[in-house]
């Protein structure tokens, strides 16, 4: 069997608050195979984002993480020293954040970004990486590559800021990227044409990835397995096809009783509806 590219083994992370210690991760484990997309679905809060965040190590200092084993290609990324694993942050690790729109610098180029991003994990010169940007922007179909390239984040769309980002990502040909929530506030269109994006870069780079999701339509279309995370604890984990035929607990039942497709009558169901009776 291939060595997973990123092992996962007990995670937890637990925040200090004014009021106590809060657990947002509660022994979740999963691995990335090469080449592979695994899904992480669950509702707001459900620890989605900061199971990725613990592995990239970008929490807050009021963030205590533990884990049995957390690897990249074999590496213990627990023992790793501190500068080593800041390089695979936009090296090895590629990330896709949350809106676009607030996660790029207001005050900078996008081809100022993704120049720095080249400058901090490449010894492309000046002007290869020149070069690089505009081939990064075609690449993710922004058009007009030369332009775009100069313009700021406030002067562009909220799709064609999405592709930015991910041009970004992938600028240094990461083994792993990470797409929290990629199509957040973008009309359905723009959507399906970021994911369907994502899916090629990933087979064209060879790229695991890990897609952070509350949408199960999307899972469907995109994943291979799916890790399902519920109050901070993994509750299921399979492949996508099983899940989807044969979920195994109520909140994974819910969350596909609430695709449109499976809706009964005229009223689609409500968050009171799906949540009702549930057991954790």
């Amino acid at each position: 069997m291939t060595d997973p590219l990123l092992e996962v083994k007990n995670l937890s992370v637990t925040f200090d608050t004014a009021t106590g210690p809060f657990k947002a991760v509660d022994g979740v484990s999963f691995h990335v195979n090469p080449r592979e997309v695994l899904a992480i679905v669950g509702e707001s809060g459900s620890g989605k984002s900061v199971s990725v965040l613990a592995v990239m190590n970008l929490l807050p200092w009021t963030a205590s993480v533990s884990a049995d084993r957390m690897a990249l290609n074999g590496q213990d990324l627990q023992t790793m020293p501190k500068k080593a694993r800041q390089r695979l942050n936009g090296g090895d690790i590629g990330m896709i954040f949350q809106e676009p729109m607030s996660s790029l610098n207001p005050c900078f180029t996008v081809g100022a970004q993704i120049d720095e991003m080249l400058r901090a994990h490449t010894n492309l010169g000046r002007g290869a990486r020149k070069e690089k940007i505009l081939h990064l922007l075609d690449q993710v179909g922004i058009p007009n590559p030369k332009a775009r390239a100069a313009s700021y984040p406030h002067q562009m769309s909220g799709g064609q800021c999405q592709r930015a980002m991910i041009a970004m990502a992938i600028a240094c040909e990461p083994k792993l990227l990470i797409a929290d929530e990629p199509t957040t506030a973008l009309d359905v269109t723009i959507q399906k044409q970021i994911l369907e994006l994502l899916l090629t870069l990933q087979q064209d780079y060879g790229m695991g990835m890990i897609l952070i999701t509350h949408d199960m339509g999307v899972v469907a279309e995109t994943a291979d397995r799916v890790v399902v995370q519920y109050q901070g604890r993994q509750i299921e984990s399979a492949g996508v096809l099983d899940l989807f035929e044969k979920p195994q607990h109520d909140y994974t039942r819910a969350l596909l009783a609430a695709l449109p497709e499976r809706a009964t009558g005229d009223r689609l169901p409500t968050v009171s509806d799906i949540f009702e009776g549930i057991g954790t």
